[in-house]
């Protein structure tokens, strides 16, 4: 299929296809006259993708992970899989952490407020 169609189908421009392309997640082939064609399953593919951005992986982190998916939602259990996601939760923590932080402090600018 060409690139815009893939577009049409996943719901995700051609510029970021051509993105996903340059980041190592994305392959295609081109025909004689330049265009690129994807493969049939690239549809499943950019899902996975998006899935995998929306959880907060790096592109860096998903091109890692892309020979752990299979089809439909999920990846393949293995040691590479897990270090990596393992790593992604890890951050999320941590972020969580400085969030609370940031709230525990703000939390003790507005009570100083309210009762002024």
């Amino acid at each position: 299929m060409r690139i815009g169609e893939l577009s049409r189908r996943t719901g995700v421009s051609t510029r970021l296809l051509r993105y996903y392309e340059q980041q190592g997640l994305l392959s295609s082939e081109r025909d004689a006259n330049g265009y690129r064609r994807y493969h049939p399953d690239a549809g499943e593919r950019v899902t996975r993708i998006r899935e995998l951005l929306a959880g907060g992986l790096t592109t860096e982190a998903i091109r890692e992970l892309m020979p752990c998916t299979q089809g439909g939602p999920g990846l393949l259990a293995c040691d590479h899989s897990v270090g990596v996601l393992d790593e992604q939760l890890t951050r999320v923590d941590e972020q969580l952490a400085d969030l609370l932080r940031k709230k525990e402090a703000l939390l003790g600018v507005t009570s100083g407020l309210r009762t002024a």
